[in-house]
């Protein structure tokens, strides 16, 4: 990006170009990221031109010699998932490869070229007929695309083969409808910068768009389907018509140099016959100035699939002609009375007498009919946006900026997004949620796009640190994320793909198993993928959809947080959960590569005493391999439950000085530890006869008590609740573990007692009392406590120098111990 990517001064920007973290961004303004799966078109530009189900022939591990059939599990890039044939349902044996660096080739490769197909070892005992079962598994199969695996194409993710250099056609929307040849100058992630043919000295009229965008196609489109290549109006004069025609020359005459493959664009929404006429009336949103809603009018029928519309302007001499080129799926295009109809507002026409605009008076005064619903496209509410939720998005303004963007409001198929960071402020902008310029968080920082940041942006203006504990590594989102960018991963990491998405759609099988947590209602309303994407982001994602569809969220927290004491194999996320008014948050691990992903699925499933095949990778279309469905809750758990020898501690890191202190660790921790110990292993072995999925048979009925002890290792938002709880929790404990006291009366003095000096003690707590008194708790977390310099005590927490000074000593202190304990 050049220098104009920078914030003007005047623009009110106090941001410098500094890194900008999504992550902290959404948990600052408590919003959420629209889900990746919303984002048809960015699905699409990650395919491989490779499906599940597809197969090739492999050569087999043990003996290089040798190849075997295999099957296409699932993609990732230049990833593949792959099955031996024979091994049936087992996906014991799965394996991933390269597509760049494995011996894979199309089926009928090793006949041709005299290899020996031959049976693995693993399933030798499954097949005694080698001649016919190949016949059998091949009948009707579908072979991976030989240029796909073989030549220059090898490899390679087809929407890398626009490289700058390429030449499309480009169909002129604005003026009518003819085409004139565009060369890519750049492509970022699919979103491709064009520039006209005839104009590589200026970049004026470039354009910015999607590669699957309907009115890009590729050279030869316009003599294909009968229209004439002409350079648009505005470029026209530019160049004499002798040099216009020499330009097309010197393009088909390279035009095998620069041509991109015809199958890129086999994914393009197909464009229908439509039914308007010339003169109808229509409302209409400005699509290089989406932020009206404006009544309009058909100008001109070019042929069945494409028509013109002109924005209405009643006045004398109009500026200039607000005309564009549509089909019957372009976006933005309404039925007469439809703003009035979802309580939106209609942009009367500049010049229109009086502001009060009705469409019968107006039909009558132009003496127009309305265009019939049948000839619009039918809206869909079902898409997975949210208002308050983020994403990135083009500004129309300046098509060069990607910008962080907010729903503000939704109709239909129809978004207002709030532009955030542009460079230039910018009315809500209206659009559709197929349209091609929205794009999921994380996008421009995968593909390596400048995306603008907030003004008051939440900024890093430095890496985080890492926190060593004993046997592992801490590392901040921010840290993967450039490891994922720059592949600076170590070799046990398997592959990263050129820093783009690298972890496959994660599907939620809703007719599986969903165990004692989860509860199935909620589950059959999560979306039927996530992804693909980052596999840091997409995971978070799925484990937070996981969380908020539990019975009690900060139980299914727990479950996920991490074991101190467990092998460290990926990478600790923050997740948050809130249950009974109150909000909880714990590190989870999650894994970075794809190669991870089917098993760190599976796993977290089993964590969650539900069917293995719940989420993963994998689709279940007909029957769950684990044959779930048959089985009741308590043989499911039989098999999959989890048996827990102790607690899970508190995430590193994360705990509350107040919480640590606030506990009588000994006796108390004990008693109450060995009391819900107890509880949870006869609730496990007792007999449940409930139907599988049931709230009776998911831990809907668990008590509540049992809840306080599942939350307590988590950490705490907020630290005034937490206090009460504390109490609450500690008396909870004293009344259970002191149910076998002699008499209810000690039992009542006692506690009152207890409760009184915890009380007293809360009110008198200040930092000048003793040096072994914990800070106060509205203040700072443990990590962040060992950062604090003496400036920083005093703003923070507006101390005098003397008591600040003492704060300061003991952080010294405690940041001494910590480093004499854990740092090498």
């Amino acid at each position: 990006m050049n220098g104009e990517q920078q914030y003007d001064a005047d623009a009110g920007s106090s941001v410098d170009e500094m890194e900008f973290n999504w992550d902290e961004y959404l948990e600052d303004t408590g919003a959420t990221a629209a889900p990746h799966g919303s984002f048809k078109h960015v699905d699409t530009s990650l395919q491989n031109g490779f499906a599940p189900g597809m197969k090739l022939e492999v050569a087999v591990k043990s003996d290089q010699n040798t190849y075997w059939v295999a099957t296409i599990i699932t993609t990732c890039g230049q990833l593949l998932l792959l099955r031996y044939d024979g091994y049936g349902e087992d996906r014991k044996a799965d394996f991933w490869c390269d597509i760049m660096t494995a011996d894979l080739h199309p089926i009928g490769w090793c006949e041709q070229n005299k290899k020996i197909l031959k049976v693995p070892e693993g399933i030798k005992d499954k097949i005694p007929d080698q001649e016919e079962f190949l016949q059998r598994v091949l009948k009707g199969a579908c072979s991976a695309p030989a240029n796909l695996l073989e030549g220059l194409h090898r490899g390679k993710n087809p929407l890398d083969l626009i490289a700058p250099g390429s030449r499309l056609e480009l169909q002129n929307i604005r003026d009518s409808l003819e085409a004139w040849i565009v060369t890519v100058v750049e492509n970022v992630g699919g979103r491709l910068k064009l520039r006209y043919e005839g104009l590589e000295d200026s970049d004026k009229f470039d354009q910015w768009l999607f590669y699957l965008d309907p009115f890009l196609h590729q050279v030869g489109w316009a003599a294909q389907h009968g229209y004439s290549l002409q350079p648009p109006l505005a470029i026209r004069s530019l160049r004499s018509e002798a040099d216009w025609q020499e330009i097309l020359k010197k393009v088909k005459e390279e035009e095998e140099e620069s041509s991109v493959p015809t199958d890129l664009f086999k994914d393009k929404p197909v464009i229908g016959v439509h039914s308007f006429s010339e003169g109808m009336k229509l409302e209409a949103v400005d699509p290089m100035a989406p932020f009206v809603i404006s009544p309009a009018t058909v100008l001109k029928v070019f042929n069945d699939k494409y028509f013109m519309i002109e924005i209405d302007d009643l006045r004398p001499e109009r500026p200039s002609s607000q005309s564009y080129v549509c089909h019957v799926n372009s976006a933005g295009i309404f039925p007469v009375q439809w703003s009035l109809k979802n309580g939106l507002n209609l942009s009367p026409p500049p010049g229109y007498p009086g502001q009060d605009f009705d469409w019968a008076d107006y039909l009558k005064q132009c003496g127009a009919e309305a265009a019939p619903q049948s000839c619009f496209p039918s809206l869909t509410s079902d898409h997975g946006f949210k208002e308050n939720m983020k994403l990135e998005a083009v500004n129309p303004v300046d098509p060069e900026e990607v910008c962080i963007a907010t729903v503000t409001k939704l109709k239909d198929s129809y978004l207002w997004l709030q532009l955030e960071g542009s460079k230039k402020p910018v009315p809500d902008c209206i659009v559709s949620v197929e349209s091609m310029n929205i794009f999921p968080v994380g996008w421009c920082e995968t593909n390596g796009y400048q995306l603008r940041p907030p003004r008051k942006a939440i900024v890093n203006k430095q890496k985080k640190i890492a926190v060593v504990q004993p046997e592992k590594q801490i590392l901040s989102s921010r840290t993967v994320h450039d490891g994922l960018k720059n592949q600076e991963l170590n070799s046990s990491d398997s592959v990263v793909i050129n820093g783009k998405y690298c972890c496959p759609k994660i599907y939620f099988n809703h007719r599986c198993f969903s165990g004692p947590y989860l509860n199935k209602g909620r589950i059959a309303e999560l979306p039927q993928s996530v992804g693909p994407g980052n596999c840091v982001l997409v995971l978070k994602e799925v484990l937070t959809l996981l969380i908020n569809a539990a019975y009690k969220p900060s139980r299914v927290l727990r479950e996920l947080q991490l074991d101190e004491e467990a092998a460290w194999h990926g990478h600790g996320e923050t997740l948050k959960a809130k249950y009974k008014g109150k909000s909880y948050r714990a590190t989870v691990e999650v894994v970075r590569t794809a190669d991870r992903v089917a098993d760190f699925c599976r796993k977290t499933c089993i964590k969650l005493e539900c069917c293995p095949n719940l989420f993963g990778p994998q689709m279940v279309l007909d029957k769950c391999s684990e044959n779930c469905s048959v089985l009741t809750k308590t043989k499911y758990t039989h098999y999959y439950g989890k048996r827990k020898n102790k607690r899970i501690g508190r995430p590193p890191g994360g705990h509350s000085n107040l919480e640590v202190a606030m506990k009588k660790p000994n006796k108390r921790r004990k008693r109450r530890k060995h009391f819900f110990v107890h509880k949870k292993k006869r609730s496990s072995t007792s007999v449940d006869n409930t139907p599988a999925g049931s709230p009776q048979g998911s831990g809907a009925e668990e008590e509540d008590d049992q809840d306080e002890v599942d939350e307590e290792s988590l950490t705490e938002d907020s630290t005034s609740e937490h206090q009460d709880e504390l109490l609450e929790e500690s008396e909870v404990s004293e009344k259970k573990s002191l149910s076998s006291s002699p008499t209810q009366s000690e039992l009542s003095h006692s506690l009152a007692q207890d409760r009184d000096k915890r009380k007293r003690k809360l009110r008198t707590f200040s930092f000048s009392d003793d040096e072994n008194k914990p800070p106060s708790p509205k203040e700072i977390d443990g990590q962040a406590l060992l950062l604090l310099t003496l400036p920083t005590v005093q703003e923070c927490m507006d101390l005098k120098l003397g008591p600040a000074i003492k704060l300061c000593h003991h952080i010294e202190r405690v940041k001494l111990a910590f480093y004499q304990q854990f740092a090498n």
